[in-house]
């Protein structure tokens, strides 16, 4: 079963499908760095045996990040604590990579200034957002760069960047929420383009390198759609080697979500990109996560809350399919 089997891009050797998704702990202190409970959180993902672990959403700046509580890696300081994550993810099997994101307008941290392409308003968001200078937009391409170098030199092995759920990347990219006079407005793919031009400065071209995407707003004609993307994706100064393909967040829309309501996006972002997508949403039962693979919607498979709930998902996976193999020495018993 594909579940099982190696999947290889560029440095990228993982040694099976599974994903674990960047999912925010809100752990962090307000220094932004690694603390214990994302060294303990991690481990036991990697302990589980899940073949790629996506750390968490991470600033690029201060004010990029979603609260004061989320990790960030704009400083040095901030390196250590990254080396060591990744360095623990790697002893214990897994792939460590990490998701570089900035907030932009939806940032709830206690930074002075609150970044957005335009100053529109977002549901009922507390904080008074303005809309950025090219100025602000030179600064957050700056900590994009410098974040990317920091990750590389902490040893992550894949580099995610968050273009989905809201964030200021999609807030460039939708009609919604980009409503500039300027070629950003003019050309709404352009941010994104700086950004992967940023990161490739720094990001080594054999370690692998992806975006993650909300391949609809869920609103119709007015927000983004697959095709948008499929035209985004193909316009990049450097090619990205997988599309992690999620939804929504932009704003409040009518959702109807049911186990696997992604994967149509994602049988549609890998059949017109050419390229192995990461797929998500509500894929926790097991027969559902086999046809995602089994089916070719996607090549690999993210559990994110599920992960949450069981970090050792694949050890049973594993038992259940005779591939007892695959179960740590520790925890055969388990099974026995």
């Amino acid at each position: 079963m594909k579940i099982f089997d190696p999947f290889e891009v560029r440095s990228l050797r993982l040694k099976n499908r599974l994903v674990m998704p960047p999912m925010c702990m809100y752990s962090a202190k307000k220094d932004g760095c690694v603390g214990d409970f994302h060294l303990a959180h991690y481990a036991a993902r990697a302990i589980g045996q899940v073949g790629l672990i996506i750390v968490e959403a991470t600033g690029v700046r201060p004010e990029g990040r979603i609260t004061d509580a989320c990790l960030g890696l704009w400083e040095d300081a901030q390196l250590p604590g990254m080396a060591r994550l990744a360095g623990l993810i790697r002893s214990l099997g897994s792939v460590p990579a990490l998701q570089l994101n900035h907030a932009g307008r939806k940032s709830l941290t206690s930074c002075a200034r609150c970044l957005a392409p335009s100053a529109l308003p977002y549901n009922e968001h507390p904080v008074t957002y303005e809309e950025m200078t090219q100025q602000d937009i030179q600064t957050v391409l700056d900590g994009w760069r410098d974040a990317a170098a920091r990750a590389d030199t902490a040893g992550f092995m894949g580099l995610e960047i968050h273009a989905a759920h809201g964030y200021l990347i999609h807030q460039f990219l939708s009609p919604l929420s980009n409503q500039r006079a300027d070629c950003y407005g003019q050309d709404r793919g352009r941010f994104l383009r700086e950004v992967v031009a940023a990161v490739d400065e720094v990001w080594p071209r054999d370690k692998a390198l992806w975006v993650r995407i909300s391949a609809t707003d869920w609103l119709g004609e007015q927000g983004i759609c697959p095709d948008d993307w499929l035209g985004w994706l193909k316009s990049l100064p450097r090619p990205m080697d997988l599309v992690h393909v999620s939804s929504g967040g932009l704003q409040k829309a009518q959702v109807h979500s049911y186990p696997g309501y992604m994967l149509p996006l994602a049988a549609a972002i890998r059949a017109g990109s050419g390229l192995p997508v990461i797929g998500v949403g509500g894929l926790d039962e097991e027969q559902l996560m086999l046809y995602a693979l089994e089916s070719g919607a996607c090549d690999l498979v993210a559990l994110g809350r599920e992960l949450l709930r069981v970090p050792n998902k694949l050890h049973a996976l594993a038992a259940r399919h005779g591939q007892l193999g695959l179960v740590p020495p520790q925890y055969e018993r388990a099974y026995n």
